[in-house]
């Protein structure tokens, strides 16, 4: 059935493609600016027809996933559309299975009945146009047409979970159950009815105790999603948050969907990385720049790590750029230390000679670097190299000018004790920063272990 209420503006191709029966599929063959300015063009009815032709439409993370799996994760972005795509499934779940036992878990019967079941996405509001499913709020059910039967609980209450049965189970913002691992193994102990019963949990990332016990779950799904996915949400918004948030720990977990944790005895925590931040227009000229170096000893291995670090006027060590190359030739990475020594003002290179200080030296001599370079020799692990940085952290005397997100994903990989647990073969970005800072901490007068200079 297609709509005769054409919006009067749209385009010859718009009309023609919203009386095709190609509609979801040119739909989704637009560009995410595209697609925005399509369904911004659209007239209400237009957009209920949309709405009855969800499956087909969504977008990739919002997709039921295929094989025998028991438990789907889409862990996204706010705004990504997970409450969307819970309350559509539990919807096809009611209809596929009539007299279906169907439980509805959330942070408390507060959120669950204002988002999952009244929300703009909720239950209620993407039931089709034929259907009318009824919410008995002094019972905590929704009743659907086919007599499938959706009960409410709080993840606060878990025992209440504690012998219902269920075929489905939607349970959303896993991330904000405070007390939810009674919930979610009662839950899982009751989804005992039917052939297959499944669970879906929608959440952005946050580590707790619940969330664990799902990661660690057998025949477990994910699936991923960012906020900017979203064609549906306006493009001012999305590039907003993005230039507000954009790299920070906050806008990767709340915007990118991503789950950071800290590692355990970690010398950097994701929270002391966060509080160190400011905005680069405020550190001012510096008193002193030095570049730390970590070369790698072959150019089809790691990242060359080049950082930028600065003494601040006011007694403050600031990390001003991550300029690091990846899997670059020697000449490659000499020029990118040139670059970024001339840019800065740096009056000095300090860089890693393990594999072997004369070859460091002629390398950037060759890109014309005529700064003094000082080779450091490792004479301890990284870690144990890295404390005394570490310590001028929790000081707070060391600030990030700006978001380095890779940089701050390696210190935050660095284990008290030594040993190394973050992204990468080699924490080269890191390395980089600790011998930059721990040069500049020299010279204030603070020594670090495991240094020695050639």
């Amino acid at each position: 059935m297609w709509l005769t209420d054409a919006d009067p503006d749209a385009t010859d191709a718009v009309t023609r493609q919203w009386r095709s029966d190609d509609l979801i599929a040119w739909l989704r063959s637009l560009t995410p600016r595209e697609l925005r300015d399509v369904l911004r063009g659209l007239t209400e009815g237009q957009k209920a027809e949309l709405v009855r032709r969800w499956y087909g439409f969504q977008n990739d993370g919002q997709r039921t996933p295929p094989g025998d799996w028991r438990i789907w994760l889409i862990q996204a972005g706010r705004g990504f559309g997970k409450t969307r795509a819970g309350a559509e499934w539990v919807s096809e779940v009611a209809r596929d299975r009539p007299g279906a036992r169907i439980a509805l878990v959330a942070a408390t019967i507060a959120d669950g009945q204002r988002v999952m079941i009244e929300g703009p996405s909720g239950l209620l509001t993407v039931a089709r146009s034929h259907e009318t499913p009824r919410w008995v709020a002094g019972r905590r059910e929704l009743l659907f047409d086919s007599g499938a039967v959706a009960m409410l609980y709080s993840a606060e209450a878990g025992e209440e979970l504690r012998g219902p049965e269920h075929h489905a189970a939607w349970c959303d913002e896993l991330a904000k159950w405070r007390r939810g691992t009674a919930a979610w193994d009662n839950l899982m102990l009751g989804m005992r009815l039917g052939e297959r019963p499944r669970v879906l949990v929608t959440t952005t990332p946050r580590t707790n105790a619940a969330m664990r016990r799902v990661l660690a779950a057998p025949g477990m799904v994910p699936t991923y999603g960012r906020t900017g996915e979203n064609p549906h949400l306006p493009e001012s918004f999305v590039e907003a948050m993005l230039a507000s948030y954009g790299g920070t720990r906050l806008g990767r977990q709340e915007l990118g969907g991503e789950m950071l944790e800290d590692v355990e005895g970690a010398l950097w925590s994701r929270a002391l990385v966060e509080a160190c931040r400011v905005d680069a227009a405020s550190v001012g000229k510096p008193v002193r720049v030095v570049i730390g170096v970590d070369p790698p000893a072959t150019s089809e291995g790691d990242a060359c790590g080049i950082v930028v670090a600065a003494l601040l006027r006011d007694g403050r060590l600031a990390v001003l750029e991550d300029a690091s190359v990846e899997k670059a030739s020697p000449g490659v990475w000499a020029q990118a230390v040139a670059a970024a020594a001339a840019r800065r003002g740096a009056d000095r290179v300090v860089a890693e000679s393990n594999m072997g200080g004369e070859m460091v030296l002629g390398t950037l001599r060759q890109a014309d670097c005529t700064l003094p370079v000082v080779p450091v020799h490792a004479s301890v692990g990284k870690a144990r190299r890295a404390e005394p940085v570490a310590l001028a952290y929790e000081r707070g005397q060391v600030v990030h000018a700006g978001v380095f997100g890779e940089l701050e994903d390696q210190l935050c990989g660095f284990q008290v004790g030594g040993g190394y647990a973050g992204p990468g073969r080699s924490p080269d970005r890191a390395d980089a920063c600790v011998w930059a800072l721990a040069e500049l901490l020299r010279g204030m007068g603070t020594a670090g272990p495991g240094v020695q200079k050639l």
